[in-house]
């Protein structure tokens, strides 16, 4: 088990970070570019092992693979086929969850598993759907945890409400419609990110899209040519670090702020953070974001906003951390279902370096230590990367340094943040 020790930043965090590719879109355009008949050119991918796991997913099914000239990948789809053996998603709830939809448009048995923390994520909210859509799925406990067996091809369209708000069940739903006879559409009462239906909806599928509601046909697609935008989830850990750490100024360029995934800043301006737009695209879809340090106020976080800023609560519990006042992050209870309990995981590592924090059933309250540094000390992240970069950042105007083990659970999701981070530390 490796460790990094996470040191205070003397004149604060300064410079130009350019995140890993955002690891939702990677995903998507990795199994939508093997599906399309032809020749898919994406850019910008994720570095990190969860979507490695995918490219190595798509290749088992028949997908062919290789580096473009100009640095990207090039992907050959259209041609699919039963896998030969086990698809190992590795750390990937992400990559399971759309791998079950996505196998069970294809003839055949698909076997999906992962590690010990993928092994107890819920999978009967996708395995419900698919099978009434006509796809065999069974697991561990009923098809409740994995392994899942899915057993595809001879599907038949639903109309779906989705009962907890995941866009990587719609994910999983839609692209199993796309092999389906006649239409196929989810409705979610909350609204959930949104990159399946622009992505679907870029490579020629036949989808509508309504408020509330997601509906596509059966047809081909079209192959992709897409340029990864920085992911928002990896940005929060610096944007936060600019917001907490005296003489900082910061920018993240091209980072994707689109519908479902700017939450967390909505969040940090509440808290009187000073962070803004620069650069933004004529679909303010990306943009640079500029972060700097400014004393912070508490805010409640809760509601509707949560699905947009689940990922980013860890990053956010840590500038609640440093805030004057008490944070609540409340209905999130699905932070209890990521690579750890993320509430329980959280809340032990903020105590571990000086921090008060409770936990919730739906979430943590955040006691804010008013500008002043916490300690530091040692953390146990439990294997979950974001609690891990969390924390790091969380040394960074604190008193003493924070040495965080399991240091490899980083590599999941950005395996170059150290170098980052010694880069732009002063």
């Amino acid at each position: 088990m490796t460790s990094f020790v996470a040191r205070p930043a003397s004149r604060g965090v300064h410079g130009r970070v350019r995140v890993p590719g955002d690891k939702s879109i990677s995903h998507r355009a990795l199994l939508l570019a093997a599906r399309a008949r032809g020749r898919s050119t994406i850019s910008g991918l994720s570095g990190g092992e969860d979507v490695l796991r995918t490219a190595a997913a798509i290749t088992a099914f028949g997908a062919g693979t290789g580096a473009s000239p100009a640095g990207g990948l090039l992907v050959d789809g259209g041609r699919l086929h039963e896998p030969d053996a086990v698809i190992d998603v590795g750390n990937s709830g992400t990559a399971i969850r759309l791998l079950a939809g996505w196998s069970a448009a294809i003839e055949g048995l698909t076997v999906l598993a992962g590690d010990a923390s993928v092994a107890r994520r819920p999978m009967e909210r996708v395995a419900e759907p698919l099978r009434a859509m006509g796809a065999r799925v069974d697991g561990r406990a009923g098809g409740r945890y994995p392994p899942l067996a899915v057993r595809g091809g001879a599907l038949h369209g639903i109309d779906y409400q989705l009962p907890v708000p995941s866009a990587q069940v719609k994910g999983a739903i839609l692209l199993a419609g796309l092999a389906a006879e006649g239409a196929t559409t989810v409705r979610e009462a909350t609204p959930t990110r949104v990159h399946t239906e622009e992505m679907l909806a870029a490579c020629g599928a036949d989808i509508e899209v309504a408020p509330g509601r997601v509906t596509v046909r059966p047809g081909e697609l079209r192959p992709l040519t897409l340029r990864v935008p920085g992911d928002p989830s990896q940005a929060a850990f610096w944007v936060v670090a600019a917001c907490i750490t005296p003489g900082s100024d910061l920018t993240v360029p091209d980072v994707y702020v689109g519908p479902g995934r700017a939450g967390f800043l909505d969040v940090l301006r509440r808290m009187h953070a000073d962070v803004e737009l620069l650069e933004e695209d004529a679909s303010a879809s990306t943009a640079t974001i500029r972060a700097r340090f400014a004393p912070m106020a508490a805010t409640q976080v809760g509601g509707a906003e949560v699905p947009s800023l689940i990922d980013e609560i860890p990053a956010l519990a840590v500038a609640a951390a440093y805030a004057e006042g008490t944070t609540t992050f409340a209905d999130a209870a699905e932070l209890r279902l990521k690579e750890s309990d993320r509430v329980e995981a959280v809340v032990a590592a903020l105590r571990a370096v000086g921090g008060s924090a409770e936990e919730r059933p739906d979430g943590l309250v955040v006691h804010g230590a008013g500008g002043r540094p916490l300690a530091g000390g040692k953390v146990d992240p439990v294997g979950d990367h974001r609690v891990a970069m969390a924390l790091a950042v969380a040394a960074l105007p604190a008193a003493g340094a924070v040495a965080v083990s399991g240091w490899e659970a980083v590599a999941t999701s950005y395996p170059r943040f150290e170098e980052d981070y010694e880069r732009c530390v002063s």
